[in-house]
Formats: C-alpha cells, sequence, structure tokens
C-alpha cells in the first residue's frame, strides 16, 4: 500500500511538473491593491506550493488534536 500511495505522488509531481513547465506566457493577475503580468509558471508554482503547505498544516493540526 505505501508502494502504491508513493507512485502516485511521484506521477501527481510529474504531472504538475509538466503542467507548470508547460505554461510561460505572462498572465494578466490582481490580488488585493496589487495588479500586473506574471508569468504563469510562477502563478502556478506558487499556487501549487500554497496548496501543499495548506494540506500540510491541516494534516498537521489534525494529527496533533487526535487523542
Amino acid at each position: 500500500m505505501k508502494k502504491a500511495k508513493l507512485i502516485l505522488m511521484l506521477v501527481l509531481v510529474v504531472l504538475l511538473a509538466l503542467l507548470i513547465f508547460q505554461n510561460t506566457v505572462p498572465f494578466p493577475m490582481r490580488f488585493l491593491w496589487f495588479s500586473g503580468e506574471v508569468p504563469a509558471i510562477l502563478l502556478l508554482f506558487l499556487t501549487a506550493l500554497g496548496g501543499f503547505i495548506l494540506g500540510l498544516i491541516t494534516a498537521l493540526l489534525m494529527k496533533r488534536g487526535a487523542p
């Protein structure tokens, strides 16, 4: 079971990397009072990183709260 999870995670990481590296065109972005053009590669990477960090924090908090 651990081997299957590892393989699935590696496949997802490779797919994410392919998605990120194929999208390099500038993309208009607005966040709160910031606006500008950001390469899509950077925006996708930051979004994926933010999702990973939020998932990690959630897993740690759930583990800590368990009896």
